[in-house]
């Protein structure tokens, strides 16, 4: 009886690249406007406890703690009424785990395993910001607490471990190298970088230790990007590069070769009239969009002009995974690691009378 309440204590509800494509993610995604409303509505969900919120490019996920008598329908429920969205079809591109599959998730995808870039850093960072967002609204208590923190160690287990991350697997390097294949030298590239998150930054790092004397970033405010703690000022001083006014970007898209979109806006920013335009000023250059924004932020349309190469998340994500067989096995090890991993974590819980004791006493991922 004891393992079946705590069985119900941890919930998951999640749409990633696995179960959803581009296009449905747009519309699952919540946009960064719209965070504070949504979480003022899902601490009120009857039964709910504790709660955390995913919303990356790739994935959305709720973690949750609970009572016993919280129907985990409530998530899918509440994410349908808030977006706007079928009940049926968002359960048609999601996926819900509970117990101890919670757990094996969750350290997955804080090792980079479950990432369409498999074995990316990117991720571990996301997740740690998501943590640290839930915590300052009081919204993650003792078992998520414990629970995010044995994510982290598990993830650190797993970088150190094994070799998922063989080759750097980033979107910053990913980048680079498309960018090379374009322009034949990255330092010669004039990069634009729109917003400033885990991306952005990757992105930054890259093409810097590449000899790229030529770094600009923008955001969609100079005194704070949701998807950062630092402004996009910071963050170009830190690279060496140059601070661009938002309200001024769109007219110097001609300036530069390189134009990374990371924001969680939600809207379109880049137009395919305003990339005609630019090419006019740069004839017979060749320009590189990368839309890492979900939604996105450029017009897919701005893909048919002549010169112009625009690539996605799922574009990128194909591309990166190209030595995916050459790391394959190391993948299903950790793989199988961590389930283990997971499996004596949830182990420990359901042995004691209260899980949140068990997750306080559990020191490392082997504990």
């Amino acid at each position: 009886m004891r393992r079946s309440s705590v069985n119900q204590s941890l919930h998951l509800l999640g749409s990633s690249h696995h179960v959803a494509d581009l296009g449905v993610r747009e519309k699952i995604s919540l946009p960064q406007e719209n965070i504070d409303e949504f979480y003022r509505g899902l601490l009120q969900l009857p039964g709910l406890e504790e709660c955390l919120l995913l919303n990356t490019c790739n994935r959305t996920e709720i973690y949750g703690a609970s009572s016993n008598g919280f129907s985990p329908n409530l998530l899918s429920k509440y994410l349908s009424d808030f977006r706007k969205i079928d009940f049926d079809f968002l359960n048609q591109h999601s996926y819900q785990h509970s117990g101890e599959k919670v757990v094996r998730h969750l350290f997955e995808v804080s090792s980079g395993i479950d990432s369409q870039m498999v074995g990316e850093t990117e991720i571990l960072g996301q997740v740690k910001k998501a943590y640290e967002d839930a915590c300052k609204r009081k919204a993650s208590g003792k078992i998520l607490n414990r629970l995010f923190q044995k994510g982290f160690q598990a993830a650190k287990w797993a970088r150190t471990n094994t070799g998922i991350s063989k080759g750097q697997v980033n979107l910053g390097n990913v980048l680079c190298e498309l960018a090379r294949r374009i322009f034949g030298k990255v330092s010669n590239s004039r990069l634009l970088v729109v917003g400033s998150g885990e991306v952005a930054e990757s992105a930054m790092e890259a093409f810097k230790s590449r000899g790229s004397q030529a770094i600009t970033v923008t955001g969609r405010t100079f005194d704070w990007c949701p998807l950062s703690r630092r402004k996009p000022d910071e963050l170009a001083e830190q690279y060496g590069g140059f601070a661009l006014s938002f309200m001024k970007f769109q007219e110097s898209l001609h300036l530069f070769d390189v134009i990374l979109t990371s924001t969680a806006s939600g809207k379109s920013l880049i137009s395919r009239e305003e990339i005609k335009l630019a090419m006019k000023k740069r004839p017979a250059k060749p320009l590189f969009l990368i839309d890492a924004s979900v939604p996105r932020n450029i017009d897919e349309n701005v893909a048919k002009i002549d010169n112009v190469f625009l690539y996605n998340m799922d574009d990128v994500s194909a591309i990166a995974n190209e030595n995916l067989k050459s790391r394959i096995s190391e993948v299903d090890r950790c793989r199988s690691a961590l389930a283990k991993k997971a499996l004596r974590i949830w182990e420990q819980m359901t042995d004691q009378p209260n899980p949140i004791s068990s997750l306080n006493h559990s020191a490392t991922p082997d504990s």
